[in-house]
């Protein structure tokens, strides 16, 4: 009897789940012609905002940390193991090769929660580089998917249950193409839902008719009035289908923009509160945000994730699950019909991405016309170069569409993997085996396409003015289409450049200065491309400041040196030779003869041009007087000759790309700075009495003296920080000095660079492990750390010290158990120092359970060899 009340008790217990979605996203932001991120300042002091975002964002959610009452870390959590989450597939390429790590960590995740989870990844694919589907033709949406899919099979090792449309943007013709490609749901928002009805119980299908027999009738869901906690069935056509789920929409908001992350408490209160008690009928609780706001919108938001994850869990307020696993679970049974051409973050639909709709950041007097202009620009160039691609694709491929669908595979290839992925390719869709130019127009055919993709990405139509960041990088995706239309189909750029410009002017910019989309794309867009010349120049220029070896990468460029000379005269240095260079992307290729002259400071002048055969002779004549006019200082002459020779030298410092251009300035700039820096320091030093006199009696302090002082101890902080090992008292005292003066800290660059130091002396730790004195100068280094006076993120160090000290049952059994007793409290004590609570620390799907038992685990094992 007891047995039967047990399961009756069970039967009468509500059924709840709960499941939080992150969508993880952001604009490609790769010049199209380097296939690279360039420097962008606004995200200083990281290197772009890529570079950041992952710093504060997607990293700390692969390791996320939950604290105790005094701040120190007792649980890491990977939070993609317990979530539903999807990535842009062109920011997990930007992973994948500089943020590896994190990257792994995002599979992992995926991994970890198919065993959570009964065998269903959190994982969902996404189409590939966040278009509007509804507003795409149907070829392209079909890309997109097929794209989206093959890059998620490649990252996570399977095929995607769930798909996430950009925007949540939807149409009826989009979730059919998913569901012939195997999709079996998506995720919309509530307002998307138009009508429910319960299913036929008896064949679990939706009825067709309004009413069928006994059937239920439709009800409306006005207001967002949708059911959130189950799953819907969506028809189609031929009698396909595709689940979906409408997230909870208050509960959304409330995470991305009401501060329900302050507290974790609050987010498993919220989410746990949200189930409907008038029913025992299983419920899933779940919501949808950007995953930027689990750390970059709020931060410490990836903190307040995990922790509710351990609320829930220890409390039992519901069951964790993810979408495929609830599906699978529980399938449909309730029909829905979508409201079509809708989206989560326009109002009125899909117009934020082609008209003036009123949804924008809200600049008084703005307005977004620009859209419409902007989007018949790119359709006109869209369908103008699709005939085109068709009648050059049947001279190249059996299929050119079948073989845009599967370029997918070059794309998603590492640059050592590429000309295998290359012969691969051209080996299934090629008519036949193609020589080098026509395997290079092929190339170059389906980076049209590619780019006549990456043009629709949505960022472009988004923000207020067509002169932002987001829209100019679509702009380029076109001209990058243009300039290889242009080359594939022997047009004459000019003319085709021309006729997409007339339409792109009429989209006005509210900005008077930049005028209109034609004049932005000549005075910005224009400024980004890229020759194979172009690249020979900044070669010959940067090698004047730097030695390569005879074969380099530039970006996604290949350098060949062939001949190469270098003469010196004082300050002045002068290179001269002959290079190949190589699109690793399209395998095009040129020779090129260069000369660069470096007078000292930023004074550099170079020119380029093709090489030919005939050259030889005249090449070997000039520099044999080039030579010779160097050795005698005679450097205005030098600059006759290459003028005469190459017929001008167009090229300088400011020919540079970015990154290097930044670079070599910051190597001239280093002795200015430093005359600088020792000149204000002089004057601080030489007025410091007066400075704390003024201080300490509460007195005006002249400003032009406060600014010296500033700039003296931030300069002198960042060298004492900057020095191996630290100079610690010399840190402290400048700390105290900038206490007492009352002068401001440079902390966010400080911070950045204490965190990059922290890490850095961790790397070194993690290749000496036994290193006694490396411990006991990796644990003062910490405790420095720790007395700094602004916020510091040592998630990468503390990763580390983690990683290291789960090693060590393999590289301490050398040890005697003594020595490995006084190892590992060394060890402890340095992650004490870093804010781990060391031997209480558990680390999830870890086993054991805790960093005190590892660390046991080790002296056993250690004790028994």
């Amino acid at each position: 009897m007891a047995d039967q009340a047990d399961q009756a008790d069970q039967a009468s217990t509500p059924r709840h789940y709960i499941c939080i979605h992150g969508h993880f996203y952001q604009p490609p932001r790769e010049n199209p012609w380097l296939e690279a991120v360039e420097t962008e300042d606004s995200a200083a002091p990281y290197h772009d905002w890529n570079d950041r975002i992952t710093a504060e964002c997607y990293a700390p959610n692969g390791a996320s940390r939950v604290l105790d009452g005094q701040s120190q870390i007792i649980r890491i959590v990977n939070n993609y193991s317990r979530m539903s989450f999807n990535f842009g597939p062109t920011l997990l390429r930007w992973l994948e090769e500089n943020a590896p790590r994190t990257h792994r960590m995002i599979c992992s995740g995926d991994q970890k929660s198919a065993i959570r989870f009964g065998g269903h990844g959190s994982a969902i694919a996404q189409t590939y580089n966040h278009i509007i589907m509804p507003l795409a033709n149907t070829r392209d949406r079909i890309t997109q998917i097929r794209w989206g899919a093959a890059d998620f099979e490649h990252r996570f090792g399977r095929k995607p249950e769930g798909m996430w449309l950009p925007e949540t943007a939807v149409d009826l013709e989009t979730l059919d193409l998913l569901a012939q490609n195997g999709i079996r749901f998506v995720i919309l928002a509530p307002h998307q839902c138009l009508r429910v009805r319960e299913l036929n119980e008896a064949s679990a299908q939706p009825m067709l008719p309004e009413l069928d027999g006994d059937g239920a009738k439709w009800t409306e869901t006005p207001n967002a009035s949708v059911d959130t906690h189950r799953p819907y069935l969506v028809s189609l056509n031929e009698g396909r289908n595709i689940s979906v789920f409408f997230y909870n929409g208050p509960a959304s908001r409330a995470i991305a923009f009401e501060g329900l992350l302050n507290r974790g408490e609050s987010l498993a209160g919220r989410l746990a509160g949200s189930f409907d008690p008038n029913t025992n009928a299983p419920q899933l609780v779940h919501v949808a945000t950007d995953g930027e706001s689990y750390g970059h919108h709020h931060r410490h938001g990836e903190m307040a994730l995990s922790y509710a994850f351990q609320l829930i869990e220890d409390n039992k307020l519901a069951e964790l699950t993810n979408y495929s696993e609830y599906l699978s679970s529980f399938p449909p049974t309730w029909e829905a019909e979508i409201v079509e051409d809708t989206s989560w973050s326009c109002v009125h639909g899909v117009e934020r991405w082609r008209s003036n709709c009123g949804c924008n950041g809200g600049r008084p007097g703005w307005n977004q016309k620009w859209r419409t202009p902007l989007r018949a620009a790119l359709d006109w160039l869209r369908d103008t170069i699709a005939p085109l691609t068709e009648r050059t694709g049947r001279g190249l491929f059996k299929d050119v569409w079948s073989a845009r669908d599967a370029y997918i595979e070059v794309i998603l290839a590492l640059p050592s993997e590429r000309t295998r992925a290359v012969d691969r390719f051209l080996e299934d869709h090629a008519i036949d085996v193609l020589l080098q130019a026509d395997r290079t127009r092929a190339l170059k055919l389906m980076e049209m396409q590619r780019h006549a993709q990456l043009m629709y990405t949505s960022c472009g139509w988004f923000f207020d003015d067509i002169s932002g960041i987001e829209t100019v990088q679509v702009i380029a995706y076109a001209a990058r289409a243009i300039q290889l239309a242009a080359d594939v189909f022997g047009m004459a750029r000019k003319k085709f450049e021309a006729d997409f410009l007339k339409i792109l002017a009429k989209a006005q910019s509210n900005l008077p200065e930049w005028k209109d989309g034609a004049e932005i794309y000549r005075r910005t867009v224009a400024a980004l491309e890229v020759t194979l010349e172009q690249v020979a120049a900044h070669f010959a220029i940067a090698s004047c400041f730097s030695s390569y070896s005879e074969q380099t990468s530039l970006f996604c460029y290949t350098i060949r040196r062939q001949d190469y000379d270098v003469a010196t005269s004082g300050r002045a240095r002068l290179v001269i030779g002959q290079a190949q260079i190589t699109s690793n992307i399209t395998e095009e290729s040129e020779t090129f003869l260069f000369a660069a002259l470096h007078f000292g400071d930023q004074n550099v002048t170079a020119a380029v041009k093709r090489f030919e055969e005939e050259d030889l002779p005249a090449f070997a004549t000039f520099k044999e007087k080039c030579h010779a006019a160097v050795t005698q200082g005679i450097l205005p002459e030098v600059v006759r000759l290459i003028d005469s020779y190459f017929g001008g030298s167009p090229y300088s410092l400011v020919s540079l790309f970015t990154d290097d251009q930044r670079r070599i300035l910051r190597l001239i700039l280093q002795s200015t700075l430093g005359e600088v820096e020792r000149s204000l320091a002089a004057i601080y030093e030489e007025h410091a009495s007066l400075l704390h006199f003024l201080s300490t009696a509460g007195l005006p302090k002249p400003q032009v003296l406060t600014m010296a002082a500033g700039f003296a101890i931030n300069a002198s902080l960042r060298r004492a920080l900057e020095g191996d090992p630290i100079d610690t008292a010399r840190v402290r005292s400048l700390i105290t000095l900038a206490k007492n003066d009352g002068l401001s800290l440079d902390q966010y660059e400080l911070s950045y660079l204490v965190d990059q130091r922290m890490k850095h002396a961790m790397v070194s730790l993690e290749t000496k492990p036994l290193d006694a004195e490396l411990i006991e100068q990796t644990t003062a280094l910490a405790r420095t750390v720790r007395e700094l006076p602004f916020r510091l993120n040592l998630w990468q160090a503390q990763n580390i010290w983690y990683d290291t000290l789960t090693a060590s049952p393999e590289f301490l059994k050398d040890l005697g158990h003594p020595t490995a007793d006084q190892w590992l409290e060394r060890f402890l004590e340095l992650g004490r120092q870093l804010g781990i609570a060391a031997e209480q620390l558990v680390v999830e799907d870890m086993t054991p359970a805790t960093l005190e038992e590892t660390a046991r685990q080790a002296e056993t094992q250690i004790s028994s060899s």
